[in-house]
């Protein structure tokens, strides 16, 4: 940064001359340095896929909790600060069932997007608390069809065919960009998802214990497929 600029990262209210909220771009960073997530709609629904870096063997793999079921058909992978991630995650099943009881209906998945957006912003707005250091990937069903939305520190929202946060963000869409078709099915939609992990990642191949994938669809609530059936697709892409 340059020295003229070191006034300005101070604090979360003040704007540097050129209009810059460093904070939320230091909080941009971090989601940068986290592991690298995808989501993808496909026919039926949405897939997310996350890669947990497990980077010891001491590790517990199960213990990595990074993908997260918000409401019966919502639910969301983080990279980033996960401990933020889970503040945000609390704050989306309150406000789904908040909806429930006020309404009873299942809250639509644009309008809790904007709630978690709303609550991320307030968060770069008022001095004595910090940005949340994660982004996360939305994918849900509703009556108005299949959704996946990207959400940043900033509060700023966007919706994707196919997205990607993290380190490896730029990689995957690019390929994303090349080969991702609306038409695919859900296990052409997963290897394309994995492929793109795997070029994102510096290995030669995918650790099947790192990988977990959520999935959502039309007429099947949000849940996290099954370990076993998600190395079976890991092992696949790693022989290709």
């Amino acid at each position: 940064m340059q020295p003229g600029n070191m006034a300005y990262d101070r604090a979360i209210t003040v704007f540097s001359p050129d209009g810059r909220l460093f904070q939320v771009e230091y909080a941009r960073e971090a989601v940068k340095r986290g592991t690298t997530t995808v989501g993808l709609k496909y026919r039926d629904g949405v897939i997310l896929i996350i890669d947990k870096r497990i980077t010891s063997p001491l590790i517990v793999p199960s213990s990595i909790e990074k993908i997260f079921k918000i409401d019966e058909f919502i639910g969301c992978a983080t990279s980033g600060l996960v401990a933020d991630a889970r503040v945000l995650v609390d704050r989306a099943r309150i406000e789904s069932q908040i909806n429930k009881i006020t309404y009873n209906e299942r809250i639509p998945v644009d309008v809790l997007v904007k709630k978690i957006c709303d609550f991320k912003q307030n968060y770069t707005q008022y001095g004595g608390v910090r940005p949340f250091g994660t982004a996360l990937l939305i994918a849900g069903v509703d009556e108005k069809g299949v959704h996946l939305y990207e959400t940043d520190p900033s509060g700023a929202m966007m919706s994707y065919k196919a997205g990607s946060i993290g380190s490896g963000r730029s990689t995957v869409m690019e390929i994303f960009e090349e080969k991702y078709r609306s038409s695919l099915s859900m296990d052409q939609t997963i290897n394309l998802g994995l492929s793109a992990l795997l070029a994102a990642t510096d290995e030669s191949s995918l650790n099947t214990m790192a990988i977990e994938i959520g999935v959502v669809k039309k007429n099947q609530p949000f849940s996290k497929m099954d370990v076993k059936k998600v190395i079976k697709y890991v092992k696949e892409q790693n022989k290709k």
